[in-house]
């Protein structure tokens, strides 16, 4: 299985990097006017020869003789230019102190295989989030929640009751899926995660990348692409693309610690979800031409939220014998109706993560490179409560019912390692990226209904596993007035699926009890005629079988399934004039599945003066169905007259999917269009961008198909059944290409910064609105016609169309004098929607604003103490309509749309050291 990453130890000793000097060389050192900056970009202006300063802000560039411009960036400074002339066979020598910026205009290199470029002068937009500020200053410490309330066109939110994605939040740019953006660390693509959200939430029927998996503490900045760009990066970058970029810094200790609770009328007690992380930083120089190794990690901890209600209406039907015994024990144990809830709110996870960059120079300016990390975050959250009465319950085990809770641990190992150097003219980067993502379940505080009082309460239920392992080659270098680069990647999957105990998923029903077990436990097999042991429920029916809340994985959906693919692609840019800048990529990949695809892009920037521009840009674009869609299955055993019928998802290619003649899946195709303008006017910043991106053949998750061989059935749903009995099924869910969609938007983003008094003061202001809608009729099989209520329900649709918000502004204040330094920020989410088949229970949740604010002052130069709070002012969501009616008061806020979520007020305070 680690076949190809053992080859790239292989070709890293055998690869050899040939340089070819200049003999004059313009060398020189960066710094905050304090100390080194390591990591900076040093870029000759209009030319493709730049690099980076290394662990001592030392950086090196061999040239030609003549004059040249040298641009020094760095984030979260201004950037300078330093003309430079070089004459034959010496060294000019440069020292820049790069001062902090109040605007974000850095370079960015995302986007183009070439030049780094300031965010206005992108063809393309592209925003530069620098999380070492933002960690210092806002109450989000995750990824995913940072980006959230930072960057235009990302959302994302934290689940309840959704299975497994409780432990892994969905996120999505432009309003797309959570699949259809790509991640990247350094530049290498990041491994999607092993889980398929398939329960009721944003993403379903999606495969996202766990960005969370990432520490903050080992991040510098995070550049997102909000463009179409599978032409130049491959599969997934529909939507646009995220890069997290690693700290390069050495000698310099930063410790963070952030604690906190959500303090709110709504929690128990006013007052849950404590949360502690603790995030540590340290660099080592290695030898003496600048190498480093960074360390970068964190511990987490959060304890979960409950909104749920007190159940309303009955707490239990009329069982024989069942009443009086569940009466006796509420009253004698003075339990009332309060006592027996659900959770619904955020889980309570623990984690820890351990990431590494580091560089090791070669002669010539080459140097050896690896990154990568360790992670392990063990969740635990709740299921719906299981009255005491409810056929899925066992009185002599819980007597007044209970909360099952799924239990999940994941574990992430990643590791990219590569050379990269000059090959004559060339630049040259070779290089390998591992990725590994498992996601074991496990279900405590339930049973097994149908093994009757000899069940278990915790189960092990199986789990998850996906690999990727990518492999590099990419060249780069200027022809006269073009910037040329061109590359080929070769990419291999494992996706797998690992059984469960037999405990975990068997229907016992009308079990047969053959012995017992070294425990004393009666050994059970299940048997549909029944016998003298046979388990019965109270009411003479057998019981469901299987863990409560998340029956284990069988033997029948294990699977281990492979793939590779091949790519090559080409990205030209030409500076034509001063002003007009146009550029084309084109890439075609092979899979060994399904085939090859072929996709191109141009873009192009038109500048009217030196602070304003024009940019747009058109692309095709794919998405390869991911191996979790084509071969994820969850079935169970359901006994109907005593005959045994499977449920449950399918695979694509299996039996019941060729009876109903659901097609092979194929990839998702786009095509993406965006245009808008750039311009900085004194201290202002300002970029405008709309888009447009169609996408055919959309992958859906769908309900499940049942039928009917009732009298009264209709000849559509009695074929359904009589196809699926073929199959030995009796209800059967499927992914399928199923739908076309439209997606259009404008994103706004504006930058102020001044000196105002002894102080600095900054103002942003991002805004976002995106529409997105399915276009045509649902592709529903012709089977299945006249079911394509079913193919792609009507909750299917809301959680495409409607349940994240459309349009979200940001306004950021901050301003920073002396030792202290303040933090104000509200967020506008706009109105989203109930994901539900049900008109009657529809019900649209208006747009809110959520405040966040902070203070920070720094006791010494190496201590800082902050206090704030995220939602200020305790904002919720609309209640649910009817939560009476529909949820028996135990879901208050809607769990279906992502919005911000219904934690409350979060008050937090936090330490930072670094020396």
């Amino acid at each position: 299985m680690l076949r190809p990453f053992n080859h790239l130890l292989f070709f890293v000793l055998l690869f050899i990097v040939v340089v070819q000097g200049y003999g004059q060389t313009i060398t020189g050192t960066v710094t905050d006017g304090k100390s080194a900056l390591a990591g900076a970009t040093v870029q000759i202006e209009h030319t493709n020869k730049g690099g980076y300063t290394n662990a001592q802000g030392k950086f090196s560039l061999d040239v030609i003789p003549g004059t040249y411009t040298v641009l020094i960036s760095y984030v979260g400074f201004v950037a300078q230019r330093k003309p430079v002339t070089v004459t034959a066979g010496q060294t000019a020598t440069i020292d820049v102190a790069l001062v902090a910026s109040i605007t974000m205009n850095e370079l960015v290199v995302l986007g183009s295989r070439n030049l780094p470029r300031t965010q206005t002068e992108t063809p393309v937009p592209v925003d530069v989030i620098d999380i070492k500020r933002i960690t210092s200053d806002a109450p989000q410490v995750s990824i995913n929640q940072i980006l959230n309330y930072v960057a235009p066109s990302f959302s994302s939110g934290t689940q309840t009751v959704a299975d497994g994605t409780d432990h892994v939040d969905p996120a999505s740019l432009r309003g797309l899926g959570p699949d259809q953006v790509l991640v990247l660390v350094n530049g290498k693509r990041r491994y999607n995660t092993a889980l398929v959200n398939v329960n009721g939430s944003f993403g379903r029927g999606a495969v996202g990348t766990d960005m969370n998996a990432i520490p903050t503490a080992a991040i510098d900045r995070i550049e997102i692409l909000r463009d179409g760009a599978a032409a130049q990066y491959g599969s997934d970058a529909i939507a646009g693309v995220i890069n997290i970029i690693l700290k390069s810094s050495v000698n310099r200790l930063n410790v963070n610690v952030t604690t906190g609770a959500n303090v709110t009328s709504q929690a128990d007690n006013n007052m849950d979800g404590q949360t502690v992380q603790t995030g540590v930083n340290y660099g080592i120089p290695v030898g003496s031409h600048g190498g480093y190794i960074n360390f970068g990690g964190s511990y987490d901890f959060r304890n979960y939220t409950n909104r749920s209600g007190p159940w309303v209406g009955a707490i239990y039907r009329t069982y024989p014998g069942a009443v009086d015994k569940t009466d006796s024990f509420l009253v004698a144990n003075k339990i009332t109706r309060n006592d027996i809830r659900m959770r619904a709110g955020q889980s309570k996870i623990r984690s820890s993560q351990l990431f590494v960059n580091a560089s090791f120079p070669l002669e010539n300016n080459a140097e050896v490179y690896l990154f990568g990390g360790i992670g392990y975050r063990n969740g635990e959250a709740g299921g719906v409560y299981r009255l005491p009465s409810d056929s899925r319950n066992i009185l002599d085990i819980y007597p007044i019912g209970f909360l099952p809770e799924i239990h999940s641990d994941i574990y992430d190992r990643s590791l990219a390692a590569g050379i990269r150097g000059n090959v004559g003219e060339w630049k040259v980067d070779f290089s390998n990226t591992y990725g590994r993502n498992e996601f074991d379940f496990s279900v405590a505080n339930s049973l097994n209904a149908s093994m009757g009082k000899a069940s278990p309460t915790s189960f092990t239920c199986g789990g998850l596993i996906f690999m990727q392992n990518t492999t590099n080659l990419d060249f780069s270098r200027r022809l006269g007035v073009f910037d040329v680069a061109f590359g080929a990647e070769h990419r291999f999957e494992q996706y797998q699926i690992v059984a469960g105990a037999a405990n975990s998923y068997t229907d016992y029903g009308r079990a047969t009890k053959i012995g017992t077990d070294a425990n004393g436990n009666p050994i059970l097999i299940p048997d549909p005629k029944g016998s003298v042991n046979t388990v019965f429920g109270p009411d003479g029916t057998a019981r469901a079988g299987g863990a409560q809340v998340f029956p284990g994985f069988r033997p029948e959906n294990a699977i281990t399934a492979t793939r590779s693919a091949i790519a090559g692609y080409v990205d030209v840019e030409a500076n034509f004039t001063k002003e007009f800048l146009l550029g084309a990529a084109l890439r075609f990949e092979n899979y060994n599945d399904f085939g090859s695809t072929l996709n191109g892009k141009i873009t192009s920037r038109y500048k009217l003066s030196e602070k304003t521009a024009l940019r747009a840009s058109a692309s095709t674009g794919f998405r390869a169905p991911s191996l979790h869609q084509r071969f994820y299955s969850s079935t169970s055993t359901l006994f109907v007259d005593g005959v045994p019928y499977e449920v449950g998802t399918f695979t694509n290619d299996s039996r019941p999917a060729q009876l109903l003649g659901i097609p092979t899946l194929k990839p998702e195709k786009s095509k993406s269009v965006s245009a808008g303008f750039t311009s900085t006017f004194g201290k202002f910043s300002l970029t405008v961008d709309g888009y447009f991106t169609r996408i055919n053949d959309r992958i859906v998750y769908t309900d499940q198909f049942s039928g009917s061989n009732a009298d009264t059935a209709s000849a559509v749903d009695k074929e359904i059944y009589q196809l699926l009995s073929l199959a030995n099924a009796n209800r059967a869910a499927f992914f399928a290409n199923a739908i076309n969609s439209e997606t259009k938007g404008i994103d706004v983003v504006f930058t102020y910064g001044t000196r105002l008094g002894a102080g600095s003061f900054r103002a942003d202001l991002s805004g976002t609105y995106g529409y997105t809608q399915r276009v045509g009729a649902v592709m529903a099989s012709e089977k299945l016609k006249g079911k394509e209520n079913i193919y792609f329900s009507r909750a299917s649709r809301i959680y495409l169309e409607r349940t994240v918000p459309r349009e979200k502004i940001n306004v950021t204040l901050s301003y920073t004098i002396r030792r202290f330094n303040v933090f104000l920020r509200s967020v506008h989410f706009g109105s989203v929607e109930e994901a539900t088949n049900d008109p009657n229970f529809y019900q649209t949740y208006s747009a809110k604003v959520v405040t966040d604010a902070a203070v920070g002052y720094k006791l010494t130069k190496a201590f800082k103490v902050s206090v704030g709070a995220n939602n200020v002012f305790d904002v919720y969501p609309d209640l649910v309509a009817n939560p009476n009616n529909t949820t028996n008061n135990q879901f208050r806020y809607s769990r279906r749309a992502t919005q911000f979520g219904y934690n409350g007020r979060f008050l937090f305070a936090r330490l930072e050291l670094s020396l």
